[in-house]
């Protein structure tokens, strides 16, 4: 190549380089449009608004009372297998007032901070504006629905507790599913009574201290653990951990047990048979999987 050709080339990516940046470039004070202001009545919504939940709601099905006693009978392995990128949204180390019991339905989510004397008086105003309960479970004593699982962020093992057995009775007689406590409770002898029988509460630990942390989002995204809760998701937890998915997954879960359950019956019948190896059965080899094909 010429010397002037390897000029002109430079000089055109020298040049096409500086376009980019110049397009790239924005003034150091931007200039940022004025927040919306809240309308009158804004405040008084039942549920927190969430500009999140504001673009996800049209993706996001209702899931049926039938559905969610279908997955109460589903392995959370058949769960994880089918939930693809969700299967990270899984929890450990919770206690279950129930123990080999199931929770499973719909998150109905609420998070709490530590009180301080600013967010008492604003807690106070809000209640008394929009006609609820300062006291978030006692809100869910009124508003919760059948299937619904209080889901609350409550600090961890760090946190506070959100109530005793009388809270836990009146979610319990809303027709909620239970309960998910990313932190305390007190009463525990009294939530392991046979009259919560159908009511498991998954929590962190137990404390005699009464409540005292504020509700400051009721029906927005929480962090439990380790991950993200949306309001709505379908919640599935038993003595080993919990998971949360998007409700738009549960055709797709409710399917794909049906086929790991019919494909593990097959590969048990072939291990008990001895006709093939272990390794020809787990997973299924090409040959095995067109007769699995044919049997079905």
């Amino acid at each position: 190549m010429r010397l002037t050709q390897i000029f002109t080339l430079m000089t055109l990516l020298m040049c096409t380089g500086l376009l980019q940046t110049t397009q790239a470039q924005v003034s150091y004070d931007q200039d940022f449009g004025s927040d919306v202001p809240v309308p009158d009545g804004f405040r008084t919504n039942r549920t927190s608004f969430s500009a999140i939940m504001d673009v996800l709601a049209p993706s996001r099905p209702e899931v049926t009372q039938a559905q969610l006693d279908q997955l109460r009978e589903i392995p959370l392995e058949a769960i994880f297998g089918a939930i693809g990128e969700y299967r990270t949204n899984y929890v450990r180390g919770f206690a279950n007032t129930r123990p080999g019991e199931r929770l499973v339905g719909r998150a109905l989510t609420m998070r709490f901070l530590p009180p301080r004397p600013d967010l008492v008086r604003a807690a106070n105003t809000l209640a008394e504006e929009g006609n609820w309960d300062r006291r978030y479970y006692a809100r869910a004593s009124e508003e919760a629905q059948p299937g619904d699982v209080v889901v609350a962020e409550l600090g961890g093992s760090d946190g506070h507790n959100l109530f005793g057995d009388m809270g836990a009775t009146g979610i319990q007689m809303r027709g909620a599913a239970g309960v998910v406590i990313d932190g305390g409770m007190r009463d525990l002898v009294g939530l392991q009574d046979d009259r919560f029988e159908g009511f498991p509460v998954l929590h962190r630990f137990s404390d005699p201290h009464t409540t005292s942390w504020l509700g400051v989002e009721y029906n927005a995204p929480v962090r439990i653990g380790g991950v993200t809760v949306l309001p709505g998701d379908i919640v599935v937890g038993d003595d080993g951990g919990i998971f949360f998915f998007p409700p738009e997954l549960v055709d797709r879960v409710l399917e794909y047990a049906v086929e790991s359950e019919a494909r593990e019956g097959f590969q048990l019948q072939q291990l008990l048979d001895k006709n093939y190896r272990f390794r020809d059965i787990y997973p299924l080899s090409p040959p095995l999987v067109e007769e699995f094909e044919r049997t079905r």
